[in-house]
């Protein structure tokens, strides 16, 4: 069967597809309740179910996951004796960071220069939409050749794990044959991209207390222990000089054997300024995807606006340990925690609690489902070759499922290619790779099926 009307179905789609994407956009649903409505979250769960209702699936439900937060689930049923393929998204996002920085609202949806800006416009809304289409666009030529079940999730950006510990209590709820998880992205536009490594991640919360309380920083400043300095004397061991990552029985030199990352064209991605070097050794794909990554997400002391001449009692902050393929995430954790307390100076008084975790990941490239995806990359980006490449980030769900279907085959694909700046200000979706990936998903599950 031609994939010309696919294609064509798609585009005349994109319409929808671009209200359908305002419309979950317009939901602040990010899943820190003490920060953010709980309803944001709720609705965006709610649009999500409703949407699956439209398009025929069966056993619909919004799930109350462990961590407090909900999950959207869909049966589409095949032909008889198909296989089944799994879905998956998220509907919860990052904070919009600093909204006077947004050139336009961060929850609407607003095209400018070709691209659709706003959060989760590609991590992970988008997904949610790219889904829609493909499975659209082979209803309208065809039917879908297989068993679909979806699931988006509510709390991915917090690593709370509450979807994890879910399917680990039901763990015939999302069995699949293969898996395509559309939270990864193109390694840049254009070029057809699937992410065969994840790191992972732990979160520690560290704070040092030295004082019962803040003192003058004129009358006691000197010799009274300060709490912040000591704090950015250990964060400060976490590093070497060259900025590579440095924590006490962690390896930090493994090699990329992969797609390789140009160093111009990754400071351009990143945006680093004139004259500002990067850090660490080794290639960037080396750096990014095979070697761990410490980075202090935030302090606790008095901003610069209101400070008074103190010497603090107290500082805290959040470090985040992104953790390669072939290390134990928890084992990972436990030597960050023993790290900052030998490095923690003047006899201060230390405390560390990890406080998230998500294991790395790896996928098996030799497999059938590779090759049915190969095959429908080449077809939606016409010239091009499917590209394996790495991950800097995390996403926890991928180790479970592979633990739980370990015969599952698992795929990595999205819409975050580096020009969308997933996490930062002014996040936007190309909607090219919306249409082509929506494409190359939908020819995917219908070269799955045969195969």
């Amino acid at each position: 069967m031609s994939s010309i009307p696919v294609a064509e179905t798609v585009a005349s789609l994109m319409p929808r597809a671009k209200e359908e994407l305002a419309e979950l956009v317009a939901f602040s649903s990010v899943a820190d309740f003490g920060q953010f409505p709980r309803s944001e979250s709720e609705q965006a769960a709610r649009w999500v179910a409703d949407a699956l209702d439209a398009e025929g699936f069966t056993d619909v439900a919004v799930l109350d996951t462990p961590d407090g937060t909900q999950s959207v689930y869909g049966y589409l049923p095949g032909p008889e004796g198909a296989k089944t393929v799994l879905l998956y998204a998220h509907y919860d996002v990052q904070p919009p960071l600093d909204e006077a920085a947004w050139t336009s609202p961060p929850f609407e949806l607003t095209e400018r220069d070709g691209r659709w800006y706003g959060r989760g416009a590609a991590d992970c809304k988008g997904g949610v939409v790219m889904h829609l289409l493909a499975l659209r666009a082979l209803k309208a030529n065809g039917g879908v050749p297989v068993h679909v079940k979806v699931i988006v999730e509510g709390s991915e950006e917090q690593g709370t794990g509450g979807l994890e510990r879910y399917a680990e209590e039901h763990p015939e709820l999302l069995a699949a044959d293969a898996i395509v998880i559309g939270d990864a992205g193109n390694f840049r536009a254009g070029l057809p991209t699937v992410t065969t490594t994840l790191r992972g991640m732990t979160l520690v919360r560290v704070q040092l207390d030295t004082l019962e309380g803040n003192l003058h920083s004129g009358q006691f400043g000197g010799a009274a222990p300060d709490a912040l300095a000591a704090l950015i004397r250990v964060l400060d061991s976490l590093r070497a000089e060259d900025g590579s990552t440095t924590v006490d029985g962690l390896t930090a030199d493994a090699h990329w054997d992969g797609l390789q990352y140009d160093e111009g064209q990754f400071r351009q991605d990143a945006k680093v300024l004139d004259g500002v070097g990067l850090i660490g050794s080794g290639t960037v794909a080396d750096r990014i995807w095979a070697r761990p990554a410490v980075t202090v997400l935030g302090i606790d002391c008095p901003p610069v606006v209101g400070a008074t001449p103190s010497v603090q009692a107290s500082a805290r902050a959040l470090v985040s340990l992104r953790v390669p393929p072939g290390a134990d995430a928890a084992g990972a954790s436990k030597l960050l925690q023993a790290h900052l307390e030998a490095h923690t100076p003047w006899g201060a008084r230390v405390r560390t609690e990890q406080v998230g975790m998500g294991q790395p990941f790896r996928a098996d490239t030799s497999s059938p489902a590779y090759a049915s995806m190969a095959e429908a990359m080449a077809v939606a980006y016409p010239g091009q070759e499917m590209q394996y490449a790495g991950q800097g980030g995390s996403i926890p769900l991928c180790n479970t499922l592979a633990s739980l279907y370990p015969r599952a085959e698992i795929l990595l694909i999205g819409l975050s290619e580096p020009e969308a700046q997933i996490h930062a200000v002014n996040e936007s979706v190309s909607p090219d790779e919306l249409e082509r990936l929506s494409v190359a998903e939908a020819l995917f599950l219908r070269n799955f099926a045969a195969h």
